[in-house]
């Protein structure tokens, strides 16, 4: 193949890679490893695993190490300080202290089997600590479980697993020295990363922001993209010629840009690159995968799959517990971290570039890393039903949590639940209490749940998704739902649940556009709002400010395009100075006071058929203030007040129905 057919072919099997696994919900990694296998040359042979891959896969690598490093900083850390080097370093120290053993154990029992020395027992036992961080964290944030107690383990235990990286990536070259080389290869690969690093982070930081912003003032996109290219494979060179590790270079990269103004400017930019090659790692890793060694050895790959899962689960699970976590968020820990990692695949790949690994062992050892991350979407998805089976004390916490939301809207009627208390939620909640009317909120995010508390708001722990949570909000009871934040399917189970129990209750769901629109209105939305129409609708009002459109004109254009959008809102009050050119054909709102003697009074709202006229009725206000819910069996009395929505015609007949009981 020439060097175009074969970028060709990549390129071909990657976007089938990511199509499949995008239409079954799984990761894309998944995908750029599974067609490595099949292109790969001990499948369809249509590719060789040539250099010039192995060079591309290493860049992707290295701007993976870069954007970790980007991610890193000390305010994180400190945050999560107890996640990270409690529960995290324990992980990652066991982890590996005990797999070296037991695989130096296994070794003298089973030479002819597992022959390995402690060096490779411990490159491999360095890959086995890691977990998935791309696997997990995409299923923790389409679960809303980031926040929650597990959540906020297992992120701890991912950022400290990345950190680990570091060391081992020093680590491992060293150990592919000879024997008798090898203290003084440990002693010099130490103190050059020590020197390197700590020149690198003294005066790195002024010297990256005084360069950063040298080539920003140019004003120059491609400038700015081309430099970050040359910061991040300079910084990768110089760590490879001082005899460690590309990836190392780049960390330090990110951590350097991490501290600049320009951070989140360089995510973008360099997120392109950064999937593109770390997808051709992937492949390239997939090429690797002899897949009739893995048929000839399957018990093998059984046993590295099965083993090393059920080893991780159980640690981690012992660790979470002994450090304070509940059973259940304990088991769940475990759960989400048995799987095997990318850095795994990048250690492992180190671990053979350096002859440490043994031929005979390559294949077996990916394809259960393989396996285990195939697995782990499934487990996480069956991980409640688990957790339920296996913990007792699981039951008894979900039913206190369950009467602690019961016990707090008991006295609630009528009133908004809330999905989600964060700003938008809040806001809501703030602006219902003004108003006097009661509102109930869900919320996982533990902290935010007792500050909010604190403060004196109607907040609860629980998870809108699972509907004893809402059972116990008073689903019955709300005169409406609410959902806050933005995540498409986390509302579709919302919405399942509630037409399924509440058919009656509507439900306003906030989304980011108007892509899901039609689905959700589906499932049983009474009203989408997207905040990209609401931003171009305030966008355009202030605009049309600026450039002299007069503000009463201003807000009828607005109103008017509401009108288009919202069912809710559709309609307007007339005023003296309304100038609509097309007034008979818009639709707007109008008040009906019914005074004593009134012939419709006494009579059931749905008998005086206002529909077939044209007319919708928005509310019905009481004379004593109270407003009510206008259903076809509400009973008229005089001084009620309705709120109709249609054209002025229609609206014409419906007040002449209302008053004399005909129209005119």
């Amino acid at each position: 193949m020439s060097a175009l057919e074969l970028t060709l072919l990549y390129l071909l099997a990657a976007v089938l890679g990511v199509v499949v696994c995008r239409s079954f919900k799984l990761p894309p990694m998944l995908g750029y490893l599974a067609v490595g296998v099949v292109i790969g040359p001990n499948a369809l042979a249509l590719a060789q695993n040539s250099e010039g891959v192995r060079h591309l896969g290493e860049f992707g690598v290295v701007f993976l190490m870069f954007v970790i490093g980007l991610e890193f900083n000390l305010t994180k850390l400190r945050s999560m300080r107890r996640h990270v080097f409690g529960l995290g370093l324990l992980q990652v120290t066991l982890t590996i202290v005990l797999t070296t053993l037991g695989s130096l154990f296994l070794a003298s029992l089973a030479p002819t089997l597992w022959n390995m020395g402690w060096q490779t027992a411990l490159a491999l036992s360095g890959a086995m600590a890691m977990s998935s961080t791309a696997i997990v964290v995409k299923l923790l944030a389409e679960r809303l479980e980031l926040d929650s107690e597990h959540g906020k383990r297992i992120i701890g235990v991912l950022l400290l697993q990345d950190l680990a990286v570091v060391p081992l990536l020093v680590l491992i070259p060293a150990l592919g020295s000879s024997p008798d080389k090898l203290l003084m290869a440990l002693a010099i690969a130490g103190l050059k990363a020590s020197v390197l690093v700590g020149l690198l982070l003294t005066g790195g930081r002024r010297v990256m922001r005084w360069w950063l912003t040298l080539v920003a003032r140019r004003k120059s996109e491609e400038l700015f993209v081309l430099n970050l290219l040359l910061v991040t494979l300079a910084l990768a060179w110089l760590t490879e010629r001082a005899g460690l590790s590309l990836a190392l270079g780049a960390f330090i990269a990110g951590m350097l840009i991490s501290e600049t103004e320009y951070k989140h400017q360089v995510e973008t930019d360099i997120r392109p690159f950064h999937d593109v090659l770390l997808g051709l790692f992937f492949i390239s890793i997939g090429m690797l995968l002899d897949w009739r060694e893995v048929a000839a050895h399957w018990r093998m790959v059984l046993l590295l799959t099965t083993v090393p899962v059920a080893f991780k689960l159980l640690l981690i699970t012992g660790l979470a517990r002994s450090l304070g976590a509940t059973g259940g968020v304990a088991l769940r820990t475990g759960l989400y971290l048995a799987q095997a990692g990318e850095f795994g695949f990048v250690l492992l790949s180190l671990a053979q570039a350096n002859r440490l690994l043994p031929a005979a062992l390559v294949n077996p050892i990916l394809a259960s890393m393989v396996l285990s991350m195939l697995a782990t979407p499934f487990i996480i998805m069956y991980s409640n039903q688990i957790v339920m089976r296996l913990v007792s004390s699981e039951w008894l916490q979900q039913s206190l949590q369950m009467t602690t939301i019961a016990r707090k809207a008991i006295n609630a009627n009528k009133h908004v639940i809330i999905c989600g208390y964060g700003r938008c939620g809040q806001n809501l909640g703030h602006m219902l209490e003004r108003e006097g009317i009661q509102y109930m909120a869900l919320d996982l995010d533990p902290d935010r749940v007792r500050q909010a508390t604190a403060a004196g708001d109607s907040v609860v722990f629980g998870d809108a998704v699972r509907l004893q949570a809402l059972v116990a909000a008073g689903l019955s009871r709300a005169s409406a739902v609410v959902v806050t934040y933005l995540d498409t399917a986390s509302a579709l189970k919302v919405l399942a649940n509630i037409r399924a129990h509440a058919p009656t209750v509507p439900v306003i769901v906030r989304t980011e556009d108007d892509h899901d629109l039609e689905q959700l209105q589906a499932a049983g939305a009474t009203e989408v709002v997207p905040e990209a129409i609401e931003g171009s609708l305030m966008l355009a009002s202030h605009a049309l400010a600026l450039v002299g459109v007069p503000m009463r004109r201003v807000i009828r254009v607005v109103q008017d395009q509401r009108d288009a959008r919202y069912n809710l809102l559709r309609g307007y009050f007339r005023g003296a100075d309304d100038d609509t050119v097309n007034e008979l054909e818009q639709e707007r709102l109008a008040t009906v006071t019914l005074p004593l003697g009134t012939r419709s009074l006494c009579q059931p709202l749905g008998s005086l058929t206002l529909d077939a006229a044209g007319v919708r009725v928005v509310s019905l206000r009481r004379s004593n203030g109270k407003t009510l819910d206008a259903h076809a069996s509400t009973l008229l009395d005089d001084g009620d007040t309705l709120v109709l929505s249609g054209k002025p015609a229609a609206l014409a007949v419906a007040e002449e129905m209302l008053l004399h009981g005909r129209p005119s």
